[in-house]
């Protein structure tokens, strides 16, 4: 995008405003087609990080599907991807995982979904019969015990006392049981915005403790956190373990990652109310890290900001903040090469994943608008927020 054309987009847009780029998604939909096109592997777009259905018939076009988190997203999918689709003659994939399910919303989970991956034993003999009668394929999620993650453990499905997964001992505690003939694959998710180093670990562990009932399996699904559109991501080790498992098993692999989708290709308009000090410059925002950029405080992470630079890089730094009463809604410590004023427009980077699907109306903040930046270089304001929108959430 050129220097005008964001002067552009900055003046006309309203802030907050998140904006989509729908040229750099396909830019990321592109490799992630070329590692199925070469592996065989069955790519689904992981909803719980990116979840901007206006570009699903986009999305549809080059990966296999979707996969959920719960009831909402799979019907998500079944509606605004699924369907449109299938008038054009393209069948999407619709899968799920959940640690428990509810009974009051299991029968709808079977209208939307094909691919339905249970947490435990206990779950899959509760549902899977009902499921296996519907002809949906099952799955189980397992635990491989085998932690990769450093310095993220609320990201740590393996972490000890993790709720997700079945490890190998309850695993096979539940084998007498009979219920091994359920099953049409294993699933695990142990990465988090990882390289594919991480996922050979993962399958070393994977393969100890579970190679033995991979055989009887159809497939196996390598969950998501992988970081394959980043710059410098080992995509042949990728494709290396994808074809390990297909070549010893016979298994159709699937992988579901969200951020690889959108990654760098969105972004977050902002604008500068006040300017003030106290022992630094501060600059508070019209947009909030605990309401519309969460992942700051909770991974935590410094986000992405065109045109700034590190604190003292530049002229001035300033420390940027939200608007509401939390002390600690700091989006983080920049520099510029001027003093910031009010008025001031501010653009954070790679802001379509884990924003808009988190995004909060704490303090009544109103939710930023959503704009789309088409491949012929418009920008469309698909979506905008207003007082309604926070007071039917409550009551």
């Amino acid at each position: 995008m050129t220097e005008a054309e964001w002067a552009d987009m900055e003046r006309l847009l309203p802030t907050p405003c998140y904006v989509v780029d729908e040229a750099l998604i396909e830019e990321n939909l592109k490799i992630l087609k070329g590692v199925m096109d070469r592996t065989g592997a069955r790519i689904l777009l992981a909803q719980k990080a990116f979840s901007m259905y206006a570009l699903y018939p986009l999305i549809g076009e080059y990966l296999c599907g979707a996969t959920a988190s719960g009831l909402y997203e799979a019907r998500l999918c079944a509606e605004e991807m699924a369907k449109p689709l299938r008038t054009r003659g393209r069948k999407v994939e619709n899968h799920i995982f959940s640690p428990a399910y509810k009974e009051a919303e299991f029968r709808e989970i079977l209208r939307c979904c094909d691919h339905i991956v249970f947490n435990s034993w206990k779950q899959a003999e509760r549902f899977g019969p009902e499921a296996k009668a519907a002809g949906k394929s099952m799955g189980l999620r397992i635990n491989p015990e085998r932690s990769t993650q450093e310095g993220h453990a609320i990201y740590d499905p393996c972490a000890p006392g993790s709720r997700l997964g079945v490890t190998l001992e309850a695993f096979e505690a539940g084998l007498h049981r009979g219920s091994l003939q359920l099953l049409d694959g294993l699933h695990f998710h142990t990465l988090c915005e990882q390289d594919a180093d991480a996922l050979e670990a993962t399958l070393e562990a994977v393969e100890e403790k579970f190679g033995r009932y991979l055989p009887g399996m159809r497939w196996i699904n390598f969950g998501g956190g992988h970081h394959i559109t980043r710059p410098g991501y080992d995509i042949p080790r990728l494709e290396r373990c994808i074809g390990r498992m297909q070549d010893r098993y016979g298994l159709t692999v699937y992988l579901e990652p969200g951020e690889a989708v959108a990654l760098n290709a969105g972004f977050l308009i902002a604008e500068v109310l006040e300017t003030l000090r106290n022992g630094m410059d501060i600059a508070i925002l019209d947009t909030s890290a605990a309401c519309h950029m969460p992942d700051v405080l909770e991974m935590p992470y410094r986000p992405p900001l065109r045109g700034s630079g590190q604190p003292g890089e530049k002229a001035c730094t300033y420390r940027l903040g939200g608007p509401t009463c939390l002390a600690g809604d700091i989006i983080g410590d920049y520099s510029f090469d001027r003093p910031l004023k009010e008025g001031d427009r501010l653009v954070f980077q790679d802001m379509a994943i884990y924003s808009m699907v988190k995004n909060n109306t704490f303090n009544g903040m109103p939710l930023p608008a959503i704009a789309l930046r088409r491949k012929n270089g418009e920008c469309d304001i698909v979506k905008e927020f207003g007082y309604r929108d926070f007071r039917e959430r409550l009551s």
